[in-house]
């Protein structure tokens, strides 16, 4: 593990990641941090926390949105696949019928 320090509204915060992680994680505090900014300059007459909940929320909007639409590619590529595995069971069968006729 390795102690890093982001950067988020000015504030530094601690934290303890896994070496290959840093970068990563460094990403994503400078993601929150645009995120955080661009609402505060859009609602400058909120309070930060309000500012911060509703940037949170478009963050997790984002995330929920990525994930459903994976979730229906996968569904996807599962019809698909089943599809193909029927069709060529049905064929299998279909020439195991005509063989056991003749």
């Amino acid at each position: 593990m390795k102690s890093i320090k982001v950067s988020i509204l000015g504030r530094q915060y601690p934290l303890k990641v896994e070496d290959d992680n840093e970068q990563m994680m460094h990403e994503i505090a400078q993601f929150v941090d645009d995120r955080f900014r661009e609402y505060k300059k859009h609602l400058s007459s909120q309070n930060e926390t309000t500012i911060l909940v509703l940037s949170c929320l478009s963050i997790a909007e984002e995330l929920f949105i990525a994930q459903n639409h994976n979730a229906g590619d996968t569904k996807l590529l599962n019809s698909l696949f089943f599809d193909e595995i029927n069709r060529t069971l049905s064929d299998l069968l279909s020439e195991i019928k005509d063989t056991n006729s003749h």
